[in-house]
């Protein structure tokens, strides 16, 4: 990208707007309530958040093009509502549908998709392994017969709520119902309960060939480049929150008579925690920005994006849950709810060494 095409990272007035509107819906007080309470029910996502971002809201559609029913807002304006989604460790699949899904269906050029994804609410989940780096070479998850797709796919994210599940498949990429015959999914234990995964199994579930083997491919590297890029914005509002909620306890929290926040090693810890998480902001914007044209820059791009932001979400992470001292490890508190999100994701999309080695060989970095 040349000096004269690096795009404007600030955020502008829509995207702050949009920001307020999303902070004051998942600020509510009795939101982590709500959300432990949901996780040991059994039912982690929350069906009507979904209905409130996704209906009232359209935010489900913002990668869907006006004339598919979308908002055409764009990956940067996708990244905004990623980030607070993140602050508030919102259990909706948002990450699975609205960004790698709708991708991989904007690559097919799958209209009628597109447009229930876009106006009907409908849930789409991407059927490969939530670990799938999209540096390796695109998986062939399932088999197709006569129209009858087939094949076991471990851990994948989004899929429990979905509506139509996405299928790799040597000739192309199949959509399948997810409630229809031949489709079972079973929940695992997943360290982050507010995106459960869970396995998957086609036994001759009647599907849709959307694209070809080539075109499917291609389709799926692209929905894993992109959701590898804005997962670093999700990551980014984990890891801001975490800061943000430390910085406020510590001034707070007294010892020996003084605040925790103002012992110098407190201090240090802190500041060199928000060098990291504004560094990262200007990581995961920069990766929004170019996820919008596919190629090796968005490559790059998401290759840096999570070789960076993965690691400091964890970090500020850990450090929340440290720095809280006894409470910071407690059912109530949700610090854990953060954790448990910046370590599943951290693994998300390959860890931070694949995407370390993969940046290196797309710049020509030679290996030591």
């Amino acid at each position: 990208m040349s000096a004269s095409t690096v795009p404007d990272l600030r955020y502008d007035d829509t995207e702050e707007d949009l920001r307020a509107s999303l902070r004051a819906l998942l600020s509510t007080e009795d939101r982590f309530t709500d959300t432990l309470a949901r996780i040991d029910g059994g039912e982690p996502y929350d069906a009507k958040l979904w209905r409130v971002l996704a209906g009232e809201m359209g935010l489900a559609g913002l990668l869907v093009p006006e004339a598919l029913g979308g908002a055409g807002a764009g990956h940067r304006v996708t990244s905004l509502v990623l980030e607070e989604l993140g602050r508030a460790v919102a259990p909706v699949p948002y990450l699975g549908s609205a960004v790698v899904a709708t991708t991989a269906l904007l690559a097919c050029d799958a209209s009628d998709l597109l447009r229930r994804l876009a106006g009907d609410h409908m849930i789409a989940a991407l059927a490969v392994p939530f670990s799938r780096s999209p540096h390796e070479s695109p998986p062939a998850t399932a088999t197709a017969t006569a129209g009858r797709v087939a094949g076991t796919i471990t851990s994948v994210a989004d899929a429990l709520p979905a509506d139509v599940l996405l299928a790799p498949a040597a000739d192309g990429l199949w959509a399948v119902d997810a409630e229809g015959p031949g489709v079972v999914r079973t929940p695992v234990v997943s360290l982050d309960a507010t995106r459960q995964l869970c396995d998957l199994t086609l036994d001759g579930a009647p599907g849709e060939r959307i694209a070809d083997g080539d075109a499917g491919r291609a389709a799926v590297r692209a929905a894993l480049t992109v959701g590898a890029a804005l997962l670093a914005a999700e990551q980014l509002g984990v890891a801001s929150w975490c800061l943000e909620r430390t910085v406020a306890y510590v001034k707070e929290r007294r010892q020996f008579g003084r605040p925790v926040g103002s012992f110098q090693a407190v201090k240090h810890r802190l500041a060199d925690l928000w060098v990291d998480v504004t560094q990262a902001r200007a990581v995961a914007r920069y990766a929004a920005a170019c996820a919008a044209a596919p190629g090796a820059e968005a490559e790059i791009a998401a290759a840096l994006a999570q070789a960076h932001c993965g690691p400091v979400a964890v970090t500020a992470a850990e450090e929340c849950v440290q720095l809280h001292g006894g409470i910071g490890f407690t059912w109530e508190y949700p610090a854990h709810l953060y954790l448990k999100r910046a370590k599943a994701s951290a693994i998300a999309f390959g860890t931070a060494d694949r995407h370390r080695k993969a940046l290196g060989d797309l710049v020509d970095l030679p290996a030591v």
